[in-house]
């Protein structure tokens, strides 16, 4: 898988699995940065990729599978980088999407594809795979385990006799992506979870310089002085915050998703893109959904018009 966000969405998949094949072994091959959050789910062998060594990256992942062979590859990222890398993995079945969904030429790596779907939550498709099985009853949990040190970060930043509301502000930096709210924003919300609800504000993201600037800006603007930890956590770390949290703000990014790992509720912000696929899963009512405004406004069409995962690339947005 390519983002955290969708590994989030697949281990409920896992865990459906595991529980209507219990003595099938499971194999996963997943990104390095993906790893650092989930790498240690139980009865799961995990094969690192890393994707910075592009072509030597394949011939790594061929070298660790040589001398395996797979009764199911569930082919689940349509992506010409995935469709590479599954070619170093011999398997008599290759499910991947179906025709609608296997973007970037996903069909000529499968044999198999899951039955067509029009409008479903990303989680919702690959729950397709473990239909595809024969596996209907989903087993909707995570279970990704937490150390007593990272429950202990968690603790340490957080006052019981306070709800504790966790701002993540800024998606994944990419080309064209505009889904990031203004930092005035933030910072109003912020003060009205603190004036009305006596909340503590804990900020949160990534270490890249733009993530950094744009939590010192929101702190800034803010009257209460939210505590900035953005830069300052593992994966771990953040997602045993989450779980101590009250809610979690943010736009489409992985906290959302991984929020809903750990049964927090969330307030997801969308407008450049879908929550119907790649909102908070189990906290859809909480959404603010701007988003068939922006697809009439900048699209030019309903939400119903346009292909359910498309997004709008306009700055305004």
């Amino acid at each position: 898988m390519s983002a955290i966000g969708d590994t989030c969405h697949v281990v409920p998949v896992v865990r459906t699995l595991q529980r209507a094949f219990p003595q099938a072994q499971l194999t996963w091959v997943i990104g390095m940065i993906e790893a650092q959050l989930i790498g240690d789910l139980d009865g799961v062998e995990f094969v690192i990729v890393d994707k910075s060594r592009g072509w030597r990256g394949f011939f790594d992942l061929k070298k660790a599978l040589r001398n395996q062979r797979f009764d199911v590859l569930l082919h689940m990222h349509p992506s010409m980088r995935a469709n590479v890398l599954s070619m170093a993995i011999k398997a008599n079945r290759r499910v991947g999407f179906d025709h609608a969904r296997a973007r970037e030429g996903q069909r000529w790596f499968v044999n198999e594809q899951v039955i067509s779907a029009t409008k479903q939550h990303a989680t919702d498709a690959y729950f397709c795979f473990a239909q595809l099985l024969g596996v209907d009853e989903q087993a909707l949990c995570w279970n990704i385990p937490l150390s007593n040190q990272h429950q202990q970060f968690a603790k340490n930043h957080c006052r019981n006799d306070k709800p504790l509301v966790i701002v993540h502000p800024c998606s994944s930096q990419r080309q064209r992506n505009f889904r990031n709210w203004p930092t005035e924003c933030f910072a109003r919300v912020a003060d009205h979870a603190v004036s009305h609800h006596d909340a503590e504000i804990i900020i949160t993201g990534g270490a890249t310089d733009f993530e950094q600037h744009y939590a010192n800006e929101i702190c800034c603007l803010s009257s209460h002085n939210p505590i900035n930890l953005v830069g300052k956590t593992t994966l771990k770390q953040l997602l045993a915050l989450i779980e101590q949290a009250s809610v979690v703000i943010s736009p489409d990014s992985a906290p959302v998703h991984m929020a809903t790992a750990v049964n927090t509720p969330v307030i997801g912000l969308y407008a450049s893109s879908n929550p119907e696929r790649t909102g908070p899963y189990l906290s859809q009512q909480w959404t603010v959904n701007k988003f068939p405004e922006a697809a009439e406004k900048f699209l030019g069409a309903s939400e119903n018009q346009i292909r359910l995962g498309r997004r709008v690339h306009d700055p305004s947005v």
